[in-house]
């Protein structure tokens, strides 16, 4: 908190007030709906570009930036329903982008893989880059040593620039074609796979990709696993990975949950690699499309319209079928969890505890527009005081939902 603002009582007055109305979530008493329109075509992704922090001085704002097809990235103040600043019109269709919420810095890129960071406060053009072929992954990346963006092309190539003047530190060929990247909660750590191959998933130390050389190539491990599909780091625990893949034969889908370690001796850096778990999912069970984890025991699998939580050994927590149509994003938090559905509804969850295990509690929905305009939610975003959902229209754009929570002050 700003030191003078208000004391630590009013701060928790106000705090406490804010998470009991995001937990009861009673339409205009609890939150504010607005939906923004101004993208003239589907957007594609969206990220919060402020402070995932509590504040109550008088100055907290929610702001998400967002990227279409129309070309634009646009800037979104989500407590007024307002555009704050949309960039010039692009090259080509602009199809992901990542923030730096401390530097405050956008970076998009387009279907052709050009690269740009924008100014998140005036929309303002700092720099680019263009990778050869069109992009399959992008992820930032802020270390101590300085911000990263970790950019992987449809060549199978992984490139390390800096940010924001995006120079080129490294190229790293890490498998033939269209690499999927995530990086662990304390960044020191890059996931890499392919989606169905027998080639097994690579995992990268960051650090060693900042200055590669032929004396000293980048260290990283492959995991002995194969059709690989989908994964996830524990939030609670630096290198804890959990992985989705086929067994040996390829008949079934099982959850392995890895711990990594950098072992440094005087000239080089081993990567060490533990497997503390592991499950068979249920053959009753549709191959998930969406995998997070919570806390560094619980994986959430959405199933179709069904959402499942696991333990990392197999115990079947809990499993909810609160939507009607298939489920479509999934944002989880430390306090919350939100998903979204082309039944046109955001459904919102609460974590609490008992002697062993968190336990999901379905609180409420919150809805949309009218499905005469509308055909579902396509993405969910939270933070500490809002929820964003990208609503897609029958006429082929996009526009923002957003529930802000306000609480009084004073």
């Amino acid at each position: 908190m700003p030191l003078g603002t208000q004391t630590w009582r009013q701060y928790y007055l106000c705090r406490s007030e804010l998470e009991f109305r995001m937990e009861s979530g009673r339409p205009e008493k609890d939150f504010i709906c607005k939906a923004i329109a101004g993208h003239k075509g589907e957007i594609d992704e969206l990220a919060y570009i402020s402070t995932n922090e509590y504040r109550f001085d008088g100055q907290e704002k929610s702001v998400v930036c967002t990227v279409s097809s129309d070309a634009t990235v646009r800037a979104w103040d989500l407590q007024e329903g307002t555009q704050i600043w949309s960039s010039p019109l692009q090259p080509a269709a602009l199809v992901n982008l990542v923030t730096y919420p401390r530097l405050q810095l956008v970076v998009t890129v387009d279907e052709r893989g050009l690269i740009k960071v924008w100014k998140a406060e005036d929309g303002c053009e700092w720099a680019s880059f263009s990778l050869p072929t069109y992009l399959s992954a992008l992820e930032a990346c802020d270390i101590p040593e300085g911000p990263l963006l970790l950019a992987a092309c449809a060549e199978g190539a992984l490139y390390t620039l800096t940010v924001p003047p995006l120079q080129l530190l490294s190229r790293v060929s890490v498998f033939p074609s269209n690499p999927s990247l995530l990086c662990s909660p304390d960044r020191q750590w890059v996931f890499a796979s392919t989606q169905n191959s027998d080639l097994g998933p690579k995992v990268f130390h960051t650090l060693s990709l900042l200055c590669p050389s032929e004396d000293e190539p980048p260290v990283y491990t492959t995991l002995p696993i194969g059709l690989t599909s989908r994964a996830c780091w524990a939030p609670a625990e630096a290198a804890r990975l959990m992985v989705m893949h086929r067994n040996d034969n390829g008949m079934q889908l099982v959850v392995t949950t890895y711990e990594l370690e950098a072992k440094k001796t005087r000239n080089r850096v081993d990567i060490l690699v533990q497997q503390i778990a592991s499950f068979f999912l249920p053959d009753t069970m549709m191959p998930p499309q969406l995998m997070k984890s919570h806390g560094s025991q619980v994986i959430l699998l959405v199933s179709g319209s069904e959402l499942v939580l696991f333990t990392i050994h197999g115990l079947q927590l809990a499993a909810f079928q609160d939507h009607q149509r298939p489920i479509t994003s999934l944002w989880v938090g430390q306090t919350r969890v939100i998903t979204s559905s082309f039944d046109l509804s955001l459904r919102v969850y609460l974590w609490s505890k008992d002697n062993k295990h968190p336990v999901l509690k379905s609180c409420y929905h919150l809805l949309g527009g009218s499905h005469r305009w509308a055909s579902g939610f396509t993405h969910v975003e939270s933070d500490s005081m809002s929820i964003v959902g990208v609503e897609a229209r029958n006429i082929g754009t996009s526009i923002l939902r957003s529930y802000y929570f306000k609480v009084q002050r004073g």
